[in-house]
């Protein structure tokens, strides 16, 4: 009776914050298939010129094909946090998502993009009101914040561009 080979999965692996290109390297030189996609970000410091940086699409993620065997080998590496997925065990990706994503992202302008929600606490980050915390209210055309001075029982809507907001996290 011949047993056929384990077919590989791909999975979601999840790393320590910004650790995302070490594993990636780590999943290489161990001879594992991973994928990490990346995205061009031009960001620009305090007195200093533009700098072009390489960014991973998914920050915090990177995605690895494996047979069910390996997927210890995996969480051995340094900086791998776990692969997604419950107590069951992880999460197979459908392997059609993956090969799209690596055929026709370098054909594409692809930037991640911070899933806002109405209701949701919202911190401005650029601009003349930034450091403001206040309510994600409506984002059809432009997205428009509500700010509340509650020391004097006040509140005020402004109107601010997608980019310049963002999830305000334990602030109230």
């Amino acid at each position: 009776m011949c047993l056929a080979p384990p077919t590989k999965q791909w999975f979601a692996l999840h790393t320590l914050t910004r650790h995302e290109k070490c594993v990636y390297e780590r999943l290489l030189d161990h001879q594992l298939d991973a994928f990490l996609p990346l995205y061009r970000a031009t960001r620009r410091w305090e007195k200093r010129c533009p700098v072009s940086l390489d960014l991973p699409l998914f920050p915090g993620y990177i995605f690895v094909h494996v047979v069910t065997e390996e997927r210890g080998k995996v969480l051995r590496i340094p900086g791998v946090v776990s692969l997604v997925g419950s107590r069951c065990g992880a999460w197979p990706l459908d392997e059609s998502i993956i090969e799209s994503l690596r055929s026709g992202l370098h054909f594409r302008n692809a930037q991640p993009y911070r899933q806002l929600a109405i209701g949701e606490r919202v911190r401005i980050i650029h601009g003349a009101l930034k450091g403001l915390v206040g309510v994600l209210l409506h984002m059809k055309n432009n997205i428009r914040v509500g700010i509340s001075l509650d020391q004097i029982m006040q509140s005020i809507t402004v109107d601010v561009d997608a980019d310049e907001v963002e999830p305000a996290i334990n602030q109230m």
